[in-house]
């Protein structure tokens, strides 16, 4: 990349915001988070969920949900918090725990790189990190 195109790089996305309704409509599966943006090392990922995740953890690192419409239930060993629009709750590294929604949930998570959706826990419902949409 010339030092010319780097700069329109650069300038396009400082002009360039993230419409997340956009987003989502790009989005159509459930539990399939798409990174939107990033920040240093950290990603900011968009997802729409619906009923019950797999029980994990991510032993090296927290990680934010922040509900943008619906009620997301995220069960916890010793119980569970119920978060809504405009609501954010950070599951700290290592703890255990299982997202629910029993309607469709669009959330952002923000993570490190890399993260993925289900820890060490891999079934159906692990997606591939690091796709943009």
């Amino acid at each position: 990349m010339t030092t010319g195109e780097n700069e329109e790089t650069e300038d396009r996305r400082l002009k360039d915001a993230v419409n997340l309704e956009e987003k989502f409509g790009l989005l159509t599966e459930h539990w399939q988070p798409r990174v939107v943006a990033e920040l240093n090392d950290y990603q900011f990922k968009i997802a729409r969920v619906k009923g019950e995740f797999v029980w994990h953890d991510h032993p090296d690192t927290d990680e934010a949900f922040f509900v943008l419409e619906g009620t997301l239930r995220i069960d916890l060993p010793d119980g569970a918090v119920e978060i809504g629009p405009g609501e954010l709750y950070v599951v700290p590294r290592g703890v255990k725990h299982r997202p629910v929604a029993d309607e469709e949930v669009k959330l952002m998570l923000v993570e490190p790189r890399g993260v993925v959706n289900t820890g060490d826990e891999h079934d159906d419902l692990t997606a591939a990190s690091d796709v943009w949409i």
